[in-house]
């Protein structure tokens, strides 16, 4: 903060005993009026929605046996290039291979240019013939598990329940700024950075809302294994495709949460500056939520080397509790 790459930062702890920590510093918004954050503050968690949500969900369907990761996608997508069912390659690809990013998805499209109507984009989406690329971390493979979720529950995205406070919705108050949006002509607070999801009304890759807090409930319960099945946590664990697991990355060689966590590490991160890490051999988690994008995501806030540092920080001081 001191040398003014991102504006403010919350970082915190969390052990399988329960022990926890907090440190918060500097400004979640710093125009056109500063006001400073505190651990309450709500962060917008961007593609972190990914795993805190539809990753979450997805499994816990899948133990209730609403849904199965071997299944093709259009098995609840029935209307899935619909003009073309019998060739159409994206009609194959299934649950768990949209977890693990090894489709041939692109890693992402500006629909939210196409048009202004949410169920239009929709549409684009289903009936688009996609052109297959290398697999690559891709927002259309979540946006995709996100159509699903809102086929079984019946219920527009926005109005699934999230549980450990994250909300789609959030109230306009103590939240960290993000963006100056020349698209939407305004400052960007309380309402999804993510273009593409907002233009959507809600989506599966991005538009979760939550504090330091939030994330560290949910992680204390995947260190704990509360209110999930070990088969969600193997799901988790477990590398897919390269480094991917269900939703998550697993630690690898120069990722973002540094090189001294256990190989039982997994984590996340968000474009507007956020991330999550969980390491289970150690028995610790930890989050690190800024507004590195505040006022412009063109700003040099070298996110990437204070992931890292702070990883290797949190590793040193806590593994050894």
């Amino acid at each position: 903060m001191k040398s003014g790459l991102i504006p403010c930062a919350v970082l915190g702890y969390v052990d399988s005993n329960k022990n926890t920590f907090f440190s918060s510093s500097g400004l979640r918004q710093i125009y056109p009026k500063k006001k400073p954050v505190n651990t309450e503050t709500k962060f917008d968690l961007a593609s972190l929605t990914k795993v805190l949500f539809t990753t979450h969900q997805v499994l816990k369907a899948c133990s209730i046996n609403k849904l199965a990761l071997d299944d093709p996608i259009s098995k609840y997508i029935p209307d899935l290039c619909q003009y073309n069912i019998h060739d159409a390659w994206e009609r194959k690809i299934t649950l768990k291979q949209c977890l693990s990013h090894s489709t041939p998805f692109p890693a992402v499209e500006p629909f939210y240019t196409y048009s202004s109507n949410s169920n239009n984009l929709k549409n684009y989406i289903l009936q688009n013939r996609w052109k297959k690329h290398k697999p690559v971390y891709s927002d259309i493979n979540f946006i995709f598990l996100g159509i699903i979720l809102e086929r079984i529950f019946r219920k527009s995205i926005k109005n699934i329940e999230t549980g450990y406070g994250f909300n789609f919705k959030p109230k306009r108050i103590n939240i960290a700024a993000t963006e100056k949006c020349f698209w939407r002509n305004r400052l960007i607070c309380g309402e999804t950075h993510d273009e593409n999801s907002f233009a959507l009304g809600g989506a599966g890759h991005a538009g979760l809302f939550g504090s330091i807090n939030d994330i560290l409930e949910f992680a204390y319960d995947m260190l704990v294994g509360r209110n999930i099945t070990n088969n969600h946590l193997e799901c988790i664990k477990k590398k897919l495709y390269k480094n991917r697991s269900c939703g998550w990355e697993v630690s690898n060689k120069g990722w973002s949460g540094g090189n001294l966590c256990s190989n039982e590490t997994i984590g996340h991160t968000g474009f507007t500056g956020t991330g999550i890490w969980i390491d289970f051999k150690n028995k610790i988690a930890w989050t690190l939520l800024t507004n590195r994008v505040h006022p412009s995501r063109h700003n040099n806030s070298k996110i990437e080397e204070l992931r890292v540092r702070v990883g290797e920080k949190m590793i040193e001081v806590f593994s050894r509790r």
